[in-house]
């Protein structure tokens, strides 16, 4: 058997009987000092009071103050407490304060029993680190310091503002949890996901499902990101985007770190960047890839195996440097460049492009310049070969090559009509050459100073004689798609992402308990009872489980079931021409009025 509460100790300057207006009821008035009440660990100050000895119960009004120990301070117009419940109800201008937070509302929910505080029509969180939360549905779980907001839930401290459908917080810590849909806005940075955490302290967090981070000109987007705002950093695992609007490029792959200070971005992990050109993208990729500087200044680098796509070219390199601005393509490091039909190799390749019309402009292969064809026939390898390669391109088509300091040719010459028999191999020495190209062929062949050259028939010039010192053909390794970047390389190994939990299924604030022991005692002259004893809706924060009722959507669906099944007495005043304030008003008679009562003013009671 349930132990029975205790009286509610009172003390008072004055008190009244009113069995007209409060039957059971004893009126509680300040004259000097505050009416003050005590009951089991909690205490409560107010002007005045109308208290039901019987039932355990007591409404405060006007100053009202709640204290709990040193852990709770509440401060309200209105409040009720009820000694068998250990529940109370408080409304206008309420002010709650707790050694670690404040809590300011309309109405709000205190079940002592549970050590949690509720809200459902909007409220406003402060902290000791200068940090503000407001959301439309707050619960306080005093047990453990946490704070369930829910709808329109907004975070603002000096660094960052959060908004969310759904966050926990949890003061002690300074963690937060966020659910759904949410920012985090800082001051150059704003932060998008559907779960995350943050810390408040040291200022980072981890986000994940749909997550994104938009800088000025640039979004990050990846399964999981996580980030430091008190150092613009931010790294991101798995499926990465890296989205530039300034340089109308893209980047991918499955690793990223950005320094937002530095201007930086790093990429690993199948790392492919893509740049708008013309209507046509050239695509880059290399084991990493490292984007740095302003967008008016930015470049971009990549090492290790890399390998370039565009419609019209593609090629291959140890590393590339991108300027963005100047529209120079460095390939160093066993450069190789495919265009039309034509092979480029040498120490190194320069491509330049016109960024004013976002074609390609020009060519240059430095020491060791190396231009192979295959023949129309295919019987072997048009070559020039000398010590620097100039290319010019006309609507991204190369036109013209030349090639100067002691270039050596080797070239398959044929009728330019009929079945283009082979005339002979043509060999020839000279300072410099120039070819004409035309529907991606050689047309014209100039030789220009100390020429010196034979025209071999084809059974004169031996198969060994026929390619030129350092040629080899490198036509099997061509990138012929976008899928060819790629081409040999294995899939690679994702991060498995570290997940953040839902939130913990609590039962509801005004669960089935909960009310069951308001209702078993409830008293006549509650306000409590007007109210709607039910939790507010929350937004889903499981999308999965949309479709799906949830055990306490069950519930409530066969709680609401059995509400229409049975006839409930209400116990709110049935005279409904008097307002709230009015059936709750206390007329303080004077003392010359209070001398004829028949009951006597008590400086005490324990009723």
């Amino acid at each position: 058997m349930a132990q029975e509460a205790k009286q509610i100790k009172v003390q008072s300057d004055r008190t009244i009987k009113d069995q007209d207006r409060f039957p059971g009821a004893t009126i509680l008035a300040k004259v000097d000092k505050q009416v003050y009440m005590q009951h089991e660990g909690v205490e409560i100050w107010c002007d005045q009071a109308v208290h039901y000895g019987e039932d355990k119960f007591v409404k405060a009004l006007g100053n009202v103050i709640i204290k709990q120990g040193d852990t709770l301070t509440m401060t309200s117009k209105y409040a009720e407490y009820n000694g068998n419940t250990q529940f109370a109800y408080a409304r206008d201008d309420v002010f709650m304060e707790t050694p670690s937070n404040t809590l300011r509302t309309d109405t709000l929910f205190f079940d002592r029993l549970k050590q949690q505080a509720y809200y459902r029509s909007g409220g406003t969180v402060k902290d000791s680190a200068n940090t503000t939360l407001t959301s439309k549905i707050g619960r306080h779980f005093m047990d453990r310091n946490q704070f369930s907001f829910n709808t329109n839930v907004k975070i603002v401290n000096p660094e960052n503002t959060i908004d969310s459908d759904r966050l926990d917080y949890f003061p002690d810590a300074n963690h937060v949890y966020i659910y759904g849909p949410s920012t985090v806005k800082g001051k150059e940075s704003t932060l998008y996901c559907e779960r995350g955490f943050y810390d408040t302290e040291v200022k980072t967090g981890y986000a994940i499902k749909n997550a994104r981070i938009d800088y000025d000109n640039r979004t990050v987007f990846g399964d999981s990101i996580f980030y430091n705002s008190a150092v613009q950093f931010a790294s991101a695992t798995n499926n990465i985007k890296v989205l530039d609007t300034a340089n109308n490029s893209i980047i991918t792959g499955h690793y990223a770190e950005v320094f937002k200070d530095k201007d930086s971005v790093f990429i690993t992990k199948r790392a492919l960047a893509a740049t708008l050109q013309e209507k046509d993208s050239i695509f880059i990729h290399s084991d990493t890839l490292m984007v740095t500087g302003k967008p008016e200044n930015r470049i971009m680098n990549g090492f290790y195996d890399v390998r370039i796509y565009k419609i019209n070219m593609s090629g291959k390199s140890d590393s590339i440097n991108v300027d963005q601005t100047t529209g120079y393509t460095k390939m160093i490091g066993r450069p190789i460049l495919w265009a039309q039909r034509n092979q480029m190799t040498g120490d190194t390749i320069k491509i330049i492009s016109n960024n004013e019309t976002e074609k390609l402009d020009s060519l240059v292969v430095y020491q060791n310049a190396f231009l192979a064809q295959e023949d129309t026939l295919k019987a072997g390898y048009n070559q020039v070969k000398g010590q620097t390669l100039y290319g010019l391109f006309k609507d991204n088509e190369i036109y013209q090559v030349d090639i100067d300091k002691n270039t050596e040719t080797v070239f398959y010459q044929r009728e330019s009509e009929g079945d283009l028999k082979l005339i002979g191999i043509n060999k020839v020495l000279s300072s410099s050459i120039r070819l004409l190209l035309n529907n991606r062929e050689i047309e014209d062949v100039y030789y220009y100073q100390n020429v010196d050259g034979t025209l071999y028939r084809e059974i004169d010039l031996p198969e060994n004689a026929r390619e030129l010192s350092g040629f080899l053909w490198r036509g099997e390794e061509r990138i012929t798609s976008k899928a060819d970047l790629f081409r040999g390389e294995s899939p690679p190994v994702l991060t498995k992402i570290k997940g953040i939990p839902l939130p913990k299924d609590e039962a509801d604030f005004f669960d089935e308990e909960t009310v069951k022991r308001i209702e078993e005692n409830k008293s006549e002259g509650s306000r409590l009872l007007e109210q709607e004893l039910k939790d507010a809706e929350l937004k889903e924060t499981n999308e999965e489980l949309d479709s799906i009722p949830s055990k306490k959507e069950i519930k409530e669906d066969l709680k609401e079931e059995n509400k229409k099944s049975k006839k409930k007495t209400s116990s709110i005043d049935l005279d409904l021409q008097r307002t709230a304030r009015q059936r709750d008003s206390i007329t303080v008679t004077t003392l010359k009025q209070a001398s004829k009562l028949k009951d006597s003013t008590k400086s005490l009671s324990n009723n």
